[in-house]
């Protein structure tokens, strides 16, 4: 783990999903605006920091909101249709992905540590997992396989 990783999430523990204020928030940060690579109506996409794989990004509604939940329909229907769309760029830019995860952490016990609603998109290509039987069910480990 990095020491900017470290840094970054013990300072993200401290911040509760009621306490956060646009202020806080690094996805409401206006620097943010240099790392966008996409838009669509209300939800932008960058480059995950901490990427599972080559490709992973990030999909996040402009407003300040803290999870998938509280989203708006127009916040979803963006959201949908920007993740097909980057699905499309990727794969023509990149003939090596086969396949893809779409994750959303609802919660500090789902594992959110950064409350303003943001979808990963994880491109996965073949053989880049022992045994991807299961995908998002390994957030459980010993849930993953059935």
């Amino acid at each position: 783990m990095t020491k900017e990783f470290r840094i970054f999430a013990m300072a993200s523990q401290k911040i509760s999903a009621q306490t956060m204020k646009n202020s806080e928030c690094p996805f409401c940060a206006p620097e943010i605006r240099e790392r966008i690579m996409a838009e669509r109506g209300t939800v932008f996409a960058l480059h995950d920091c901490f990427p599972v794989t080559a490709g992973h990004l990030l999909i996040i509604p402009q407003r300040h909101t803290p999870d998938w939940f509280s989203l708006t329909a127009r916040e979803r229907s963006d959201t949908e249709a920007l993740i097909l769309s980057l699905r499309e760029k990727l794969q023509s830019e990149d003939p090596t992905i086969t396949g893809f995860n779409i994750g959303i952490n609802c919660g500090a016990s789902a594992g959110q540590t950064i409350f303003h609603a943001h979808i990963h998109l994880i491109p996965r290509r073949d053989g880049d997992a022992g045994d991807p039987r299961g995908g998002v069910r390994g957030v459980i480990p010993e849930r993953q396989k059935y």
